[in-house]
């Protein structure tokens, strides 16, 4: 499967890099002849595991991507060599529609319009609901497969190994049923399914592919008896104890956690910064999306945009006292008469049907942004799994609090990323310096 690659920026920022092409079987009908080839970029890309009956070396592969090529009405995705594919099928992930798709050749995969396909190699050809839109649109897919590889799932005596390197940057892989896990080299989340089998999570952030090695032998309980607890709403009691994350939240799944935040940073004398923050929203009838606006900062020209279809959104910037008076609620989160809140509005969600949004507002929060003698400071907090911060231009990183992936973007700007598998937040401090003269 491809390495990811990042949403196309916004003002003052591009995207990240492209996803290389992905490699499938069959050739298709001539009639399916494409244009131009193009690079394949993607993004966002998410895979699941199961593990099946360990003697039938097999497991499902449940993967989630979104091409981000614009104007692009395929996507191909490899099969890797050395795995037999079955039971296939892909899912249209905006209206949870089957999307047609035939298994070709790299060859075939050249001919229909994919760039340096890999020809020893075959693909799953998907052709797309819609073409991808522009101006940083996607076209979410869902691509489920089984594969049978015994040499990446096989028995070691009575446990069972899942030996297997992942290019994929979140992965979740799911153990049979009445399997303990006894080894994972990779640092990751220990969950556990509804039906009790226990699920390994983990974010891949260095460079190459994760070289993922899963043990387990059998002795947990199965049926009723493996089944957990709910999770629970209490907090820790570790002080103090009412800024800490619930139960539920420490304990849900952060690798499928779909929300990114790329801050643009503006002339640090301003105090301002561009942000953009893409999440997708699933909830059946939610028609709006409220975002509070931190004490401190204040907002302006919020924007919003459904990027699977290009389509704009009415976005309001609101008080907490109208917020009230409208009868508009926000999930427990308390909100201060004065407080800002910027409302997003987009048509209800449709049961099996999801929404991927762009929510973009400039900040102006001079405590979090500013100019310390020469001195460029950004402080604040990141809650969510993934967030980037874009320097302004003309200025080179000197301090970094928190590890991080830095890279130049292809228009010269210094970017920062950050990928956080913990469920507490990161206190981000960052301070850069004015580049020399030339």
């Amino acid at each position: 499967m491809p390495a990811a690659a990042q949403p196309r920026a916004q003002p003052a920022a591009p995207a990240a890099p492209a996803a290389p092409a992905a490699p499938a079987e069959h050739a298709a009908p001539a009639e399916h002849a494409a244009p131009a080839a193009a690079r394949q970029t993607s993004q966002d890309e998410y895979t699941r595991y199961e593990l099946l009956a360990p003697d039938t070396a097999s497991f499902k592969i449940d993967y989630e991507v979104t091409a981000a090529t614009p104007g692009a009405t395929r996507y191909w995705n490899p099969i890797r060599k050395g795995s037999v594919a079955s039971d296939e099928a892909v899912f249209d992930v905006m209206t949870g529609a089957s999307l047609k798709f035939e298994q070709v050749s790299g060859a075939a995969a050249r001919a229909h319009g994919l760039d340096n396909p890999d020809l020893e190699s075959d693909y799953i050809e998907v052709h797309l609901a819609r073409p991808v839109p522009p101006d940083g649109g996607q076209a979410r897919i869902r691509i489920i497969k089984t594969y049978k590889d015994a040499k990446s799932y096989s028995r070691q005596g009575d446990a069972i190994v899942f030996d297997r390197p992942l290019g994929i940057r979140r992965n979740t892989v799911v153990l049979p049923a009445g399997y303990q896990l006894t080894e994972c080299n990779v640092p990751s989340q220990v969950l556990t399914e509804p039906d009790g089998r226990i699920r390994i999570s983990f974010m891949n952030q260095l460079p190459g592919t994760a070289a993922l090695i899963v043990k387990a032998r059998p002795g947990a309980p199965t049926g009723d008896a493996a089944k957990p607890r709910p999770v629970t709403t209490a907090r820790s009691w570790e002080p103090p104890p009412p800024q800490g994350p619930t139960e539920r939240e420490r304990l849900s799944e952060r690798a499928h956690q779909d929300r990114d935040i790329v801050y643009f940073l503006q002339p640090p004398e301003s105090g301002a910064f561009f942000l953009y923050h893409d999440y997708t929203e699933s909830r059946e009838g939610v028609d709006k999306y409220l975002n509070v606006v931190r004490t401190g900062s204040k907002v302006s020209r919020p924007s919003g945009k459904i990027l699977d279809t290009g389509e704009a959104l009415k976005a309001e910037i609101i008080t907490g006292a109208q917020l009230k008076a409208r009868g508009i609620t926000t999930d427990g989160e308390p909100v201060a008469p004065d407080q800002e809140v910027v409302v997003t509005h987009f048509a209800p969600i449709k049961k099996g049907q999801s929404a991927r949004l762009r929510l973009s507002e400039t900040y102006t929060a001079p405590q979090s942004y500013h100019l310390d003698g020469d001195e460029l400071v950004f402080d604040r907090s990141f809650g969510r799994p993934r967030n980037a911060v874009v320097l302004p231009r003309g200025w080179y990183l000197t301090w970094l609090s928190i590890p991080a992936t830095v890279r130049q973007t292809p228009d010269g700007l210094t970017r920062i990323d950050f990928v956080n598998g913990r469920p507490d937040a990161i206190a981000v401090l960052i301070k850069a310096r004015r580049l020399a003269a030339r």
